[in-house]
């Protein structure tokens, strides 16, 4: 009795192994690959975001160095996060194409996407945040005396986040829009900061980007209206004609022209441009 069981337990098996279920279980490891890339990518932002850009080297003493000691500036620096970042939302755009594209979408892909995207999107522009943050605060006359509290509002952003993500994969409204603004949207926004500071000479905006009541401001905004019920355009409109399409063309148009113009603060625009366009077509995207 029991050799019979066994046998067609085994063939039970065997035919599972060879269904088409199995196989689409197979081919989700796919892209549950690109999905821990845009993981491993956030990771690495963060790495470049947390390192001070400075050592102290051990040399040898010297008449003109006799503590022996130097500053050496190291080949990273914060400006690389944002690079990392922007692979991280190459890569999430990716996966979801290529489960699509292989019928292989799983729950489990599902999942791990939102937390791939709470390191990539979330942590990683809170510490984004968190080091404007110190610059900030010191450029004030106590800057060295400041508590940490004043520079945790940060990781808020985080937060906000992560409870997108989470209400994300639970609200089966988001079909054809999304319901606050994606995460993605908001990491490349706040990653495209690091890159305007950065090359930018004039006074107005350096002195913007370490005023540390901008970034409160700034936090306060982004969460709500990432955790917010606001209507917002997504990539996959109601319907494919022209009037259905044209929030989506309008953004794309704003987003190249203030590429072409002013640089690096096409991020800052295109986000401003992608909630305002959302609002002024509600009824089209809805």
């Amino acid at each position: 009795m029991s050799s019979v069981t066994g046998g067609q337990s085994s063939a039970v098996v065997s035919k599972a192994a060879g269904s088409p279920s199995s196989v689409v279980g197979g081919l989700s490891i796919i892209p549950n690959l690109f999905t821990l890339l845009n993981l491993i990518l956030g990771c690495c932002a963060i790495v470049f975001l947390l390192q001070n850009g400075i050592a102290i080297v051990e040399t040898d003493p010297s008449p003109e160095n006799p503590i022996g000691q130097k500053l050496e500036l190291l080949p990273e620096a914060v400006y690389m996060a944002p690079l990392f970042i922007a692979l991280a939302a190459v890569v999430d755009f990716l996966d979801g194409f290529v489960a699509r594209a292989l019928k292989a979408s799983s729950e489990m892909g599902k999942q791990l996407d939102s937390l791939a995207d709470v390191v990539s999107f979330g942590v990683a522009p809170a510490i984004i945040v968190y080091q404007f943050l110190r610059l900030s605060v010191a450029k004030t006359e106590a800057g060295l005396d400041t508590s940490f509290w004043w520079l945790a509002p940060a990781f808020v952003l985080a937060a906000a986040a992560a409870y997108r993500l989470a209400k994300f994969n639970l609200d089966t409204r988001q079909t054809h829009c999304f319901r606050g603004t994606p995460v993605p949207s908001v990491g490349l926004m706040v990653a495209s900061f690091p890159l305007i500071y950065w090359t930018s000479n004039d006074a107005t905006t350096l002195n913007l980007l370490t005023n540390q009541w901008f970034w409160y401001g700034l936090v306060a905004l982004l969460s709500w209206l990432m955790v917010s019920d606001l209507p917002i355009m997504s990539n996959k409109p109601k319907s494919v004609t022209l009037q259905g399409l044209l929030p989506q063309l309008l953004l794309l148009a704003v987003t190249i022209i203030a590429a072409v113009l002013l640089g690096w603060w096409a991020g800052p625009i295109a986000y401003a441009a992608f909630v305002l366009l959302s609002v002024v077509f509600k009824k089209t995207i809805q």
